[in-house]
């Protein structure tokens, strides 16, 4: 090896930029650490980025990849407020019609029930919003492979359309002709921890 540092064997100079690449992200997150954990010294040690550097840019990336989960992974349509809601809903609509109802659902009877205004039952939603969501990812090569949608199906939809269109699902008290939101709300039940009055 010569005085200068270099070997006196030839390696590619991207090997010394990759190397020197990882040494100042190392650097970085050490300094991190030590931030986070509160032993961060006045200034940086042999080797280590100064605070601001790395870090202020490492919180930039970090912001812009929060939108972009954000963007990507919407939240679940229960904890959303109007008009996030709306929107969400009018998603979920336009998913459930264009491709669950006409794809997946057959003709209903006694034992595989279907609401048309699957939208006005809330536990309806709330699953039907969870299996779509599945299938967003699901069916995206890119963050799934080509299994996904066996697991969708399998994982998601079957126990899904299991409960909702079973006996005692949220459309158990609809028929062909005939639509109940509330026939699942339970009445007042007396309390075993209310103190009676005597």
């Amino acid at each position: 090896m010569a005085d200068d540092g270099v070997p006196d064997f030839d390696v590619p100079v991207g090997l010394f930029e990759d190397l020197e690449d990882l040494k100042a992200q190392v650097a970085a997150l050490t300094n991190q650490v030590k931030v986070l954990s509160g032993d961060a010294s006045d200034g940086p040690g042999e080797g280590e980025a100064p605070a601001g550097s790395e870090s202020d840019a490492g919180e930039e990336v970090a912001e812009d990849g929060a939108d972009e989960d954000e963007w990507q992974f919407p939240p679940f349509i229960l904890l959303l407020d109007p008009p996030e809601y709306d929107d969400e809903l009018r998603a979920l609509v336009e998913w459930v019609e264009g491709v669950l109802v006409p794809g997946y659902l057959a003709e209903p009877s006694a034992d595989a029930r279907w609401c048309h205004l699957w939208f006005e039952h809330p536990v309806a939603i709330a699953r039907l919003h969870a299996l779509w969501l599945a299938w967003q990812e699901l069916t995206d090569p890119a963050t799934c492979g080509y299994t996904g949608p066996s697991t969708w199906h399998r994982d998601h939809l079957d126990p899904c359309m299991l409960q909702l269109r079973g006996s005692g699902g949220p459309f158990a008290g609809c028929t062909k002709g005939e639509h109940q939101i509330d026939h699942r709300m339970p009445g007042i039940v007396p309390s075993a921890w209310r103190m009676s009055d005597d």
